[in-house]
């Protein structure tokens, strides 16, 4: 019998034991850095907006539909967007990302998120972080059944800055690095992989373990001093626990110091709140700003210290922002985003999939981004490759995702 014959045999069994179409398309998945990446998975609580991370300036509805929080179209000064190509721009807050464009390290995909519409954020965070769209329940992370696909003995998966982030819960073994309230709420330091973790980043001389000692107190400080408007309480509520954005830059040098030194550690996931943006969101400058360029910084961290061929950073948020801005100078609750890949397996400078514009006919419910690209599609990209999964173990990581074949350009080839 063939090898062909053989392997399509193979994908139709794993489909109907797992309950999923898989299609063809799964064996084109590229084959290079098989079972040898690394994935880290920066999560935003509270629902970028997308718009202005990645501005579609060239989109005569864009400054129609934000007359005061629009980006203004590139001009090479620093009051407007950078410009990526003739349809996007960065926003100027995240200069410090135009580097790993034109080094071809950094893509995104402008319409990708969760088929599901809700606009709650604590329904869309769970779905999202279990990889199950429209449903709720109990289930593990996707982040921990990826690990769990090894077998049980070392732990694979870590996280730092959260207590108990969804996605890491499930059977597999988690090295949790947490601060702030919520780990005190979940006793985390009575916890001995805690206290492990929290050792090892303590531990020694070198400038990593000298700057989280002396930056200790200055960074919880920053939490406590955010502001007590009743926008923030909301924004506290969509932060679902996760860490202030000032927190991520060091929370990224945390997590890679741990993963550098237990190199059994393939999987990171870091958080931030703070994007829940109703009310005073600005434009250039403004709240926003502020926190797009913490999160720049991050990345920045983040790129430096994972470069290895099958290294992938991925930022993502529960659902992306209104296109029109409301009338509190902010943006309300949407439906699709943009995901952000970082990594030297990403084909970067570019970007990846469908983008229809935001003209009224093709936003979602006449008000919003829609989602071309299901956020399991785009995963399923990176996973297949990087971690060498099969079509049944993939299913199980990322329950009823298909293959999107106009991501399939999303990373390199060789």
């Amino acid at each position: 019998m063939s090898t062909l014959l053989l392997r399509r045999r193979t994908l139709l069994a794993a489909a109907l034991a797992c309950g999923s179409a898989l299609p063809r398309a799964w064996a084109q998945a590229l084959p290079g850095a098989q079972g040898q990446g690394r994935l880290v998975v920066v999560f935003l609580r509270g629902a970028l907006d997308g718009l202005s991370a990645f501005v579609p300036y060239a989109d005569p509805d864009y400054a129609r539909l934000r007359p005061g929080i629009a980006i203004p179209g590139p001009d090479g000064s620093a009051q407007t967007a950078i410009k990526l190509d003739g349809s996007f721009g960065l926003h100027p807050a995240l200069a410090m990302l135009e580097p790993l464009w034109r080094q071809q390290a950094l893509a995104f995909v402008p319409a990708a998120g969760s088929p599901d519409g809700t606009r709650s954020h604590f329904d869309a965070q769970y779905q999202w972080e279990t990889a199950r769209p429209g449903q709720s329940g109990d289930a593990p992370g996707w982040l921990n059944r990826l690990a769990a696909q090894w077998g049980r003995g070392a732990t694979h998966v870590l996280g730092v800055g959260e207590a108990s982030p969804r996605v890491l819960a499930g059977r597999a073994p988690v090295r949790l690095v947490a601060h702030g309230k919520a780990a005190e709420r979940a006793g985390a330091l009575e916890n001995p992989r805690q206290r492990a973790a929290l050792m090892a980043l303590y531990e020694g001389d070198d400038a990593t373990a000298q700057a989280f000692r002396a930056g200790a107190a200055a960074r919880l400080q920053t939490a406590r001093d955010l502001s007590d408007e009743q926008a923030r309480q909301e924004m506290q509520a969509a932060n679902n626990g996760a860490p202030a954005p000032a927190l991520l830059q060091q929370d990224a040098r945390n997590l890679a110091t741990l993963m550098n030194k237990e190199r059994s550690l393939r999987l990171g996931f870091l958080s931030a709140g703070g994007w829940d943006t109703h009310v005073n969101q600005g434009a250039v400058t403004g709240q926003l700003a502020t926190n797009l360029a913490r999160l720049g910084a991050a990345l920045v961290q983040l790129r430096t210290d994972f470069q290895q061929p099958g290294d992938v950073i991925v930022v993502a948020s529960e659902f992306g922002r209104t296109t029109v801005e409301n009338g509190s100078r902010g943006t309300d609750h949407g439906h699709g985003n943009a995901m952000w890949l970082i990594g030297n397996r990403v084909a970067g400078g570019r970007w990846h999939g469908q983008w229809s514009g935001l003209a009224q006919a093709n936003l979602h419910e006449g008000r919003d981004l829609p989602v071309h690209h299901d956020f399991r599609a785009v995963l399923a990209q990176l996973l297949r490759p990087g971690f060498g999964l099969n079509d049944s173990q993939l299913a199980d990581v990322l329950p009823g995702a298909s293959w999107d074949g106009r991501l399939d350009g999303l990373l390199r080839r060789g």
